[in-house]
Parts: C-alpha cells; structure tokens; sequence
C-alpha cells in the first residue's frame, strides 16, 4: 500500500536533514579533537564505516548466495572499495575548504554517471549536455573563487579538489551497487557486504598514517556515532524507501537540498559564511546537476 503524500515528504524530509548533519557532525569532531588532516579524517571515516557495519550485522543471516547471478558478491565488496575512498577524501576535504563547496562538489554525482554512461557508449540527451555545462561552470566559479585561504578554508583548491574525487568515487559505487542489486542482491545484504568492505579498507589506513585510535576527548566518539546513525543509516536508508514509491530522478533533486541545508546549518552554528563567488557558482552547480538528473534518471547521491 502507497504511503500518503504527506509520509513521503516526512520521510524525505527527515532523509534531508540527516544527510545534512554529515558535514557538520565532521566540523564538530575536528573542533572536539583539536585536529584535522588526513590522518584524523581517516579515523572518522573508518570509525563511521565500521559502525554502520556493525550496526547492519543482523542483515548478513539474509545474505543467501544461492538464487544471486554470479558477481553480485564482487560488484558489492568492490563498490564497497569506492565508498571507503569517497568518505576518505571528501572528510578530508572538510578540513581544506568551506562546507558550502564541499556539499555543492561532492553531489555532482548524477553528472559523472550520465558521463560514464555516455563514455561507455549512451548517448546524452541535448538536456544532460545542457546540465553538464552549467555544472562545470558553477563548479569552475566555485574553484577559481576559492583560491586564497580563509578562516572557513584553508586550503581550498585542495579541498575542493578532494571533494571532486569523492563526488567521482561515489558516482562508482552507486553504479557498482546498482550492478549487484540487478543481478539479485537485496539493498540490505548490498549495504552490509559494502560497508563492511570499506570498513575493513579503512581500518588500517590511519596506522599507516601514524595516527591512534585512542586518546581523543568522548564527544569525538559521540560525534562518529551520530554519523553512522544519523547521515550513514537514517539518511540513505529514508532514501532507499522512497524509491518504492517514487521516481529516482525526483529522489535525487531532493537530495539536492543537502549542500543547501548542510550550508544553512554551517552558518548557525560555526558562524560559516562562504564568499559570494562559492555560493554564486554553487547555485549555478546544483541547476546543472538538477537539469542533467531530469535527463537522466540517475541513481541518488550519498554522502
């Protein structure tokens, strides 16, 4: 039985807000720690990871080999390995740029899989070239506006630029996903084996970087808690339901409004403010992507 109009826009909108939370929850674990960085943001990026495994253990017992086309296990643990390096660099990015920038980049994702597609062989609509265009544009005026550092960024170009391999890492872990889910793989056993493999990437990664586990304030753990609950499982989860009930396209333009909330919520409670060149070029990048989805029927963002 289809929920009522206003179940949906309930649960769409508590999807929102989840996603929304991601980015500051990460401001907010810098802040509590003292530190940030590669090293650091490994760690958060591991420990939300990890969690949100742990917290999906009970799905494994429904993961049965038998009735799954051969792959569906490859195509999950491999799209796992993008969402290890898509949390990787775009955390770290929020160490370098503003939030604005970071969510406005690191939701381009509807346009690089309607590139990949035509890459490997779909033709684009006139109206996804047109999409593409403006995302470039707005992308580029976000880049080129955000090249002296800042109070809200310290290295811009840098965080920028991770927040783009993100963006395209995770555009290969939802077409990966989407492989493994048509060849007969349910979206719980596909979010468990994923998670866990980019938990187990992600694992060793800040040892490697000399940085420990231990010795960081309680509301740090807290905050990766609320992470793997809030962004990680609420979130995509409410996503995930919507989709029964309407299509992927109108799905993923409102996920759009999570670089718009995750902006409202950074200016409320770090006082952030990006410059008018990042929040110009921001708005002309989310035109472009909400145009190319239109054309594309996409698969949604996660963040």
């Amino acid at each position: 039985m289809k929920p009522a109009p206003w179940t949906l826009i309930l649960i769409l909108g508590l999807g929102i807000f989840a996603l929304s939370t991601g980015a500051i929850l990460i401001r907010l674990a810098f802040q509590a720690a003292g530190v940030q960085g590669v090293g650091f943001s490994l760690i958060l990026a591991a420990f939300r990871l990890s969690l949100a495994a742990l917290l999906l253990l009970p799905t494994w017992r429904n993961i049965k080999p038998q009735p799954l086309q051969s792959g569906a296990i490859i195509y999950a643990g491999v799209a796992g390995g993008f969402l290890a390096l898509h949390f990787a660099t775009w955390i770290t990015s929020l160490s370098y740029t503003s939030i604005a920038a970071s969510t406005a980049i690191v939701t381009t994702n509807p346009v690089w899989i309607a590139l990949f597609s035509f890459l490997f062989g779909e033709k684009p609509k006139s109206q996804t070239l047109v999409g593409m265009t403006l995302a470039l544009i707005g992308g580029l005026a976000i880049g080129l506006s955000g090249t002296e550092s800042s109070a809200i960024a310290s290295h811009p170009l840098l965080g920028n630029s991770l927040a783009l391999i993100g963006s395209w890492a995770i555009s290969g872990y939802l077409l990966l996903g989407k492989e493994a889910q048509r060849r007969g793989m349910g979206i719980g056993s596909y979010a468990a084996i994923a998670y866990s493999s980019a938990a187990l990437i992600l694992l060793p990664l800040p040892l490697l970087w000399g940085t420990s586990y231990l010795g960081y304030p309680p509301s740090v753990y807290g905050y990766v808690l609320l992470m793997a609950i809030g962004p990680q499982l609420i979130g995509h989860t409410s996503f995930n339901w919507a989709l029964r009930w309407i299509s992927p396209t109108l799905v993923t333009l409102v996920i759009l409004f999570e670089p718009v909330g995750a902006s409202i919520l950074g200016y409320f409670i770090f006082g952030e403010l990006p410059g008018m060149g990042v929040i110009s070029g921001a708005i002309v990048l989310l035109i472009g992507v909400a145009i190319a989805a239109l054309a594309t029927r996409p698969i949604p963002a996660e963040s």
